[in-house]
């Protein structure tokens, strides 16, 4: 019975999760902010539909946990925009850290472990799972914003090597996804959704 408590005690702790908010907005209501619950949610279907791309062989059981577990983190560490300077990220990256080591921490061994060891693999990105998990992680919000006329981007005024720059994964891993993308960050910039530079 303990570990059912630390089990069920696991699962209401990430459901604040949903109350994480987003830069990106949810077109189809009315351009709310996305939650992060919703974007994991998301992502790991788009892992589902778009595994074919993929260039190298990849576990989708194991990129799907990764995306269904990667942003937990940020019940205790906050979102911060994926454009944001980069000493706010390397800040983030210990209170993340924390965070994971905390909330994993909840669940009995070896699970506990066992997620905080795929949330590090994801973090790193070294392995092909990790990296296609992390490519669908930053192709979503290309599809969101090119989706709703620039989205986030237009609205922080976001620039087009920066777009190129978070989704350089995508060249390796999934090359034809790279290949979109390129397209859409051009006629993102045509449109000004993108400032050129």
């Amino acid at each position: 019975m303990h570990d059912l408590s630390a089990q069920i005690s696991f699962m209401l702790e990430i459901d604040k999760l949903k109350a994480v908010y987003r830069k990106t907005v949810v077109e189809a209501d009315n351009n709310r902010h996305e939650n992060s619950a919703e974007h994991s949610w998301h992502i790991a279907l788009l892992a589902q539909v778009m595994a074919d791309y993929a260039s190298e062989p990849v576990d989708i059981l194991r990129v799907t946990k990764m995306l269904l577990i990667h942003d937990i983190v940020e019940i205790d560490a906050g979102d911060l925009f994926a454009f944001a300077e980069v000493q706010d990220h390397q800040a983030q990256e210990q209170k993340e850290l924390d965070a994971a080591k905390r909330i994993f921490g909840l669940l009995p061994e070896p699970s506990g472990q066992d997620m905080l060891n795929l949330w590090l693999e994801f973090e790193q990105a070294q392995s092909a799972d990790a990296r296609y998990a992390k490519a669908m992680d930053r192709v979503l919000p290309v599809l969101q914003n090119m989706s709703n006329h620039g989205g986030s981007w237009k609205t922080n005024k976001v620039k087009k090597s920066q777009v190129l720059k978070r989704n350089t994964y995508l060249q390796t891993i999934a090359p034809k996804l790279w290949d979109y993308v390129i397209q859409q960050v051009d006629i993102a910039v045509c449109n000004a959704w993108l400032v050129a530079d």
